[in-house]
Order: C-alpha cells, then structure tokens, then sequence
C-alpha cells in the first residue's frame, strides 16, 4: 500500500512541479506583459522581497526548533516559510504576468554576479519545488528518518533560493536607481 501511495505521490509531485516549472518558463520567456497596467504592481517586487526575507528567517527558526527537539514549533516555523513562498509565487506570477521580464541594465562584473546569482536561483528554485513536497509529504506521514534526509537537501537549497530573491531585487532595485 506506502508503495503504490508513494508512487501515486511521485506522479503527482512530478507533474504538478513539472507543470510550475514550464508556465514559469513560458510567463518569463514568451509572454510579454501588458505595458498598460504595469505601474499598478509596482509595488510587488518589494513585497516579494519581504516575502524571500521572511520565508529565509522562518526557515532558519524551523530548523532551530528542530535541533532543540521541538517539533510543533518546528512544523509551524516551516510550514510559515511554506506560506510565505506561496504568497511570493502568487504575487511573482501576477507581476510577470502584467509585467512581464525585468531585464538587468547593469554593466561590467557586476552584471556578471547578477546573472551568476539569478541563474542559480532559477535552478535552485525549479529543484526545491519538488523536494518540498516530498519533505512535507514524508513529515505529514510521520516517516521522520526518510523526512530528515531529504530535508539535508532541502533545506540549503530552499534557504539559497529565499536569500538570493532578495539579493536578486537589490541587485535590480540598485541598477535602475
């Protein structure tokens, strides 16, 4: 029965994350924006920032818990961090959507970091998805051993992918002054 229900799970996790992964790439590389409309979410990669911010602390406080041996305010810590990067998936596709690509206008070595940095972020961001998943997945059916080990990959890349969204919106929000 846990075979056939973790396999179920694989499928499901496979395409959900699959399907996340190629709307991002088409909202990004095919889909233009609207120039009409994109000043009224302007606000939003400010608040996508917060949202990086606070899921990356969140996440943090999690794993502190965890080590100190408390696992209610470990699941609340985490599961905060999850909201958060939910919120900041829903506002980062209403503002690509009307937005539509922010190109980096920077120069020189620093346009170099910037595109190390986002690159990163990207593939960082397009395998978290899935271990997500399978981390809360695994927790949720209490199989703490098999949770603990993808969580030591899990957790570093989720931590990079928050931290470097909010490098990524200061490298950007200092290029254009």
């Amino acid at each position: 029965m846990d075979a056939t229900r973790d396999a179920r799970f694989a499928v499901i996790n496979g395409v959900v994350s699959a399907t996340a992964v190629a709307f991002l790439g088409w909202l990004l590389l095919v889909h233009k924006g609207e120039a009409e409309g994109s000043e009224s979410l302007s606000f939003m990669p400010a608040v996508n920032a917060s949202l990086n911010a606070t899921a990356a602390v969140l996440l943090g406080l999690g794993v502190r818990a965890v080590r100190a041996g408390d696992r209610q305010a470990h699941r609340r810590f985490v599961l905060g961090a999850f909201a958060c990067s939910a919120l900041f998936l829903a506002g980062y596709l209403a503002y690509h959507a009307v937005h539509g690509d922010t190109p980096y206008p920077g120069q020189g070595p620093l346009r170099a970091v910037y595109f190390a940095v986002l690159i990163t972020h990207i593939l960082g961001s397009v395998v978290v998805l899935p271990l997500i998943f399978t981390a809360f997945y695994l927790a949720f059916g209490q199989r703490f051993e098999a949770h603990k080990k993808v969580t030591r990959f899990t957790y570093p890349i989720w931590m990079y992918v928050s931290v470097t969204g909010v490098v990524i919106f200061f490298m950007l929000r200092s290029a254009y002054g």
